[in-house]
């Protein structure tokens, strides 16, 4: 083994160290007390999809039960119409935009006025600024939805950060919104809980949240025979907010399978043209 492998080796064992220690270190304060369980997505893995039947379920429940406080500001009313999405009809998006209102203007005299709002708008905010957000929600300000699927997750640590990348594993935000929401639970004795505040073992910046539990077993009516439990309300809006942080994840996959496969073939073509330009030159 020459010097130089040797230093190799060394520099990437001290690496791998160095990143346990991190993220060791990291995850410390041992919050989520309750780490995010790996679910089964329809969504995961090089061959994923979203359900179009799941998503429009999930958007049911966003709609009657988070938008009061979250806004989904990133996401346009046509997207809901659009490939890859949850596919309603033009019909019904439309429908679903003429349920809201939105600011627009001026008009011919200067002034802003509210119309019903339009496939090509944004969902509106739920709240006019962040000081009215929170004043609402005992002074936590609530985060708008777009991006919190891949804004959130929590480090799965050492070694399992490695696998992961081998495996590809994406799906860390969206396991841990819905170990969030399936996680709120009765203080155990002597833990103290502020008021305004809900006991959760799956958050991730402590053991409290100003969250109140969000969703229970039927408090959503579906109308397609779906389970009315509090798991599948969480599977279902967690999946929505999946696809609201990636709305072309179907279509990224799909053309980074065909980009890998063409370059296999390139690659191939690629060798046999070396074999048969060099093959009979003397080296």
């Amino acid at each position: 083994m020459t010097k130089m492998t040797k230093r190799i080796i060394a520099h990437l064992i001290g690496f791998v160290g160095a990143s346990a220690l991190l993220i060791g270190s990291a995850s410390a304060a041992g919050y989520p007390i309750d780490k995010p369980v790996a679910q089964s997505w329809s969504f995961a893995g090089i061959f994923g999809r979203y359900d179009r039947a799941q998503l429009q379920r999930g958007f049911q429940v966003y709609a009657e039960v988070c938008q009061g406080c979250h806004g989904l500001q990133m996401i346009a009313f046509r997207n809901l119409a659009e490939p890859g999405g949850p596919e309603f009809s033009e019909a019904a998006a439309k429908a679903i935009a003429a349920e809201y209102t939105v600011m627009d203007g001026p008009d011919s005299e200067g002034e802003m006025f509210e119309r019903p709002a339009r496939l090509s708008d944004t969902f509106p905010v739920p709240f006019a600024n962040k000081e009215a957000a929170a004043a609402s929600n005992n002074g936590a300000v609530p985060p708008d939805f777009s991006l919190i699927a891949k804004a959130r997750g929590v480090e799965r640590g050492f070694p399992w950060f490695i696998f992961d990348i081998v495996t590809q594993y994406q799906e860390g935000g969206a396991d841990y919104i819905h170990g969030l929401l399936t996680n709120y639970k009765d203080a155990p004795e002597g833990v103290t809980v502020d008021d305004g505040t809900y006991y959760n073992t799956g958050f991730i910046a402590g053991k409290t949240l100003a969250m109140a539990p969000p969703l229970e077993d039927e408090s959503v009516d579906y109308t397609d025979g779906s389970p009315m439990t509090l798991d599948q309300y969480s599977r279902d809006v967690t999946a929505f907010l999946m696809w609201a942080a990636e709305p072309k994840l179907e279509e990224r996959k799909r053309i980074g399978f065909q980009a890998m496969i063409f370059m296999i073939i390139f690659a191939g073509m690629m060798y046999l043209v070396k074999r048969k330009i060099w093959s009979k030159t003397e080296h």
